[in-house]
């Protein structure tokens, strides 16, 4: 048999106590309470027949058994006389159960995508800034401790051999010996120079690490290599008339 609720049993008790109390003139006391007196005409709602039938089987059978339940006990406990309190129920009358509160990650998979972005205000501008500080102390410092390789005033009727350029044009120099002054000096530089320009647009990953950007790094690459085998030719490799020469055998023809 399922468990009456507690209210019901307070219920029912207290209308057997108000019911006694009519019979006994109002002075007779329930005989199942503790001395706790009667009121007079009931005024609370009615308990129908058939749950008082069932709370009276469930506490018959309870005192058989020899264990009384808790709820018998409350039932038997003292009341005041008067309506009882409303229970809380739902908007269709019938009580309510509150859910279990279920955390949002549990159920939702959220993933926060890391964004490969800064702001250039202050992030980048300020670490150029103090980059490009840094490349002026040291060029200053640099410049005090060592001296330019500065020759003796030019004498036009005397011109040195071989005439070099500086290290930085010998690259151009040393292609004007091989292509025409047209070619060596405008197509392919401008073909590297195009390609340079080409590559953000070519290789669009959104990586920063190496093995994500092989297209940009290896043309990169090989602009560099390319340029700095022309100046080591032409600053070790080339002697007097600008001929190729072994610098192990006919010396350094090169000056900072």
């Amino acid at each position: 048999m399922a468990e009456v609720p507690e209210h019901l049993l307070k219920r029912a008790q207290q209308a057997r106590d108000r019911a006694q109390a009519q019979k006994g003139g109002g002075d007779a006391v329930a005989p199942e309470s503790s001395g706790a007196p009667a009121s007079g005409p009931s005024t609370g709602p009615k308990i129908p027949d058939h749950l008082l039938d069932r709370s009276k089987s469930a506490r018959q059978q309870a005192a058989s058994a020899g264990t009384a339940p808790a709820t018998a006990a409350a039932a038997t406990a003292p009341m005041p006389v008067g309506p009882a309190a409303p229970e809380p129920t739902g908007p269709g009358g019938g009580t309510q159960r509150l859910l279990t509160v279920v955390k949002s990650g549990s159920i939702q998979d959220v993933k926060a995508t890391p964004t490969d972005k800064v702001h250039v205000w202050p992030h980048l501008l300020v670490v150029e800034f103090v980059a490009a500080l840094v490349v002026t102390a040291f060029t200053l410092i640099f410049a005090i401790f060592v001296n330019a390789p500065l020759l003796e005033l030019a004498n036009f009727n005397e011109t040195p051999n071989p005439s070099k350029a500086p290290w930085y044009f010998l690259g151009l120099q040393e292609l004007l010996t091989m292509f025409h002054p047209m070619v060596a000096g405008v197509t392919i530089p401008g073909i590297a120079l195009f390609l340079l320009i080409l590559a953000p647009y070519v290789d669009r990953g959104p990586g920063k690490r190496p093995e994500d950007r092989k297209f940009a790094i290896s043309l990169m690459t090989i602009h560099l290599m390319f340029w700095a085998i022309l100046v080591l030719i032409g600053s070790f490799f080339r002697g007097p008339g600008f001929n190729f020469v072994f610098p192990w055998e006919a010396g350094l023809f090169f000056d900072l």
